[in-house]
């Protein structure tokens, strides 16, 4: 073997020390949400990948403890804020204030200027307020008053939503909800993780108890490291023909864009990484396809299938390589 080839495949073994400390995080958090390991997996998975979280589901199941457990473990800076219908766009991103002592305006700035932001029950705010956040999201900054204004790195947006059905929600807007790369529900626990959940100490209290396992230097590591994870022409070539499905009308009323298929593949690429794998493999993308892509499409009305469900069966219509 050439001998710079043997180089670059000696280079892309991951780092044994950071699969482990993945692996600690994921323990950690599972400590603290209880049963929901396979969850917690597709939020460290999405934060790896460089995208946003979206947890739909309903009030009291652990997704602003998920949230806070999250940036705990990761040594981040943690912001909450809980959107309500009077919620302005200003009481997110900030406002300049004129002090007299400066004789100047200076920038207060809000709550989205953290590491880690979570937007609780975004779905109860107006259209507006929500829009505020698309630039952050997509850009890593904000503009206000003309001028753009870099968010800290990492940062990394977990928003939660209640079903569409409870009273006082507002649907998010199709742009905003293709910039979550990822849309999971916690769901209610088991019954041996509730009863552990009832015995044991309240959440809140376990989170305070927690160390960090990771610096966000580490974190910012390792999302490089997503990136250099292989992916083969053939797999490319599955993940297109995933893609050309949802295009077809036959599943789905209107197709996947080019950045959600980018979005897909990078979620896959986390996913071999937590695996301790240099390659995506198809089992990534079917591991991750419906997180990554039922918020965004909506079924033909004559599939008489939700969302997941319609994935589901598409994935199994579509020849692996």
């Amino acid at each position: 073997m050439d001998a710079s080839v043997n180089v670059s495949l000696m280079s892309a073994v991951p780092n044994p020390n950071l699969s482990e400390d993945l692996t600690r995080l994921i323990d950690q958090i599972s400590t603290i949400i209880v049963g929901k390991r396979p969850q917690i997996r597709d939020c460290v998975a999405c934060l790896l990948a460089g995208g946003h979280l979206l947890i739909e589901d309903v009030p009291g199941v652990g997704k602003t403890t998920l949230a806070h457990a999250l940036s705990v473990s990761l040594g981040l800076r943690f912001s909450r804020v809980q959107f309500t219908a009077d919620l302005m766009p200003t009481d997110l991103i900030g406002v300049s204030v004129y002090e007299r002592s400066k004789e100047a305006f200076v920038f207060h700035p809000g709550p989205v200027f953290a590491q880690v932001l979570l937007a609780d029950e975004i779905n109860r705010a107006g259209p507006r307020t929500q829009s505020a956040l698309l630039e952050a999201m997509e850009e890593q900054q904000v503009t206000i008053e003309g001028e753009a204004r870099a968010l800290p790195r990492p940062f990394f947006v977990i928003a939660t939503q209640n079903p569409s059905d409870q009273l006082g929600t507002y649907a998010l807007p199709e742009s905003q909800l293709d910039r979550f790369l990822m849309c999971i529900t916690l769901g209610y626990p088991d019954r041996a993780s509730e009863r552990e959940l009832l015995a044991g100490m309240d959440r809140r209290d376990a989170v305070q108890q927690l160390r960090a396992v990771m610096t966000p230097e580490q974190l910012i590591a390792a999302q490089r490291a997503v990136l250099a994870v292989h992916a083969s022409p053939a797999l490319l070539d599955y993940l297109q023909a995933l893609i050309a499905a949802t295009r077809s009308g036959t599943w789905f009323v209107e197709g996947l864009s080019p950045r959600a298929g980018i979005a897909v593949l990078r979620a896959a690429k986390a996913y071999a990484l937590l695996d301790r794998r240099t390659h995506v493999a198809p089992d990534d993308i079917q591991a991750i396809l419906v997180q990554t892509i039922a918020h965004r499409l909506v079924p033909v009305a004559s599939a008489g299938r939700g969302r997941a469900e319609q994935v589901r069966a598409m994935i199994e219509a579509t020849a692996l390589p």
